[in-house]
């Protein structure tokens, strides 16, 4: 794969097989059309490579779909419809029946119970935006279309959206950092944008980098703290924050190995000491 070659986390592509739209941006032997398939399990892992110790690239969430290109030895080679990215996935997490979902989890977390009723022990643990069909409300408890029960209001219509995502960061406060994490068992510094992001209704790419190329419009002088405010995105070469007002900076990070409120002046000047100083800094994220 040359250097001018798209971005192979977003674009399914490599050296045998790419998906079928990128005929003719890449050169390979084969091409394949995909197949939708969904997100079965609480979540999935999707990995550099099939196998169970190799990077974790990101995680899927409980109903969202992906594009399988290939499948062999209980793995999928796959695209993200949420967010293209592109990597394996353990086979046994997806179903080929595609549901057009009704609500989605607004709760860091829930359960799914065989009852409706909070003693029975719950069959699995639903994430934040993990996404789910209700057939019947139960009052406290609604049913949902696989016959499993879930707290009514730890869910949202699909249509409804949280109206300010700095709050929705915040309520990953203290979460485990877990690099490619994506869940309420732990998240990266990208993880905690893009799904707070995604809660508000805003669509969000991945990775960093991404999020730094596409989301607000940079600020002119990354250095000033003097004009920083509630909603600023904090960008680093690999890593990024949010403020939650005018001095207080919110990141899921490796210092403090969890989802952490700190001064941004510490910050700043911490990272500058070991990773670099700030890139950039970006206003408006949540304005489309």
């Amino acid at each position: 794969m040359d250097a001018g070659a798209p971005d192979p986390r977003v674009n399914a592509y490599r050296s045998d097989l790419a998906a079928e739209s990128l005929r003719g941006k890449v050169d390979v032997p084969n091409y394949a059309k995909g197949e939708t398939r969904q997100i079965i399990a609480a979540d999935a892992p999707l990995r550099k490579a099939p196998r169970f110790d190799a990077a974790l690239e990101t995680q899927l969430l409980h109903g969202e779909c992906v594009t399988v290109y290939d499948e062999n030895e209980g793995w999928a080679w796959a695209q993200a419809m949420n967010d293209s990215y592109v990597g394996y996935i353990p086979s046994d997490t997806l179903g080929r029946d595609v549901t057009d979902h009704t609500h989605r989890v607004k709760a860091l977390c829930t359960h799914i119970y065989p009852a409706p009723d909070i003693k029975v022990p719950p069959l699995m643990s639903l994430s934040m935006n993990a996404l789910v069909c209700v057939s019947e409300e139960l009052g406290r408890f609604v049913r949902l279309d696989n016959d499993r029960f879930a707290i009514a209001s730890h869910l949202t219509p699909m249509s409804d959206f949280a109206e300010d995502f700095v709050s929705v960061a915040k309520e990953f406060l203290g979460l485990p950092y877990l690099w490619g994490g994506r869940t309420c068992n732990g998240l990266d510094c990208s993880a905690l944008i893009q799904l707070s992001l995604n809660a508000s209704g805003i669509a969000a790419p991945r990775d960093t980098d991404m999020l730094e190329s596409t989301l607000g419009a940079a600020l002119s002088d990354p250095s000033d703290q003097s004009v920083l405010q509630r909603g600023d995105l904090i960008f680093w070469k690999g890593h990024m924050g949010v403020m939650l007002d005018e001095t207080r900076l919110l990141h899921a990070n490796a210092h403090h190995m969890r989802t952490a409120i700190e001064p941004v002046a510490d910050a700043v000047s911490r990272i500058a000491a070991s990773e670099g100083i700030v890139t950039s800094v970006h206003r408006g994220a949540d304005v489309q």
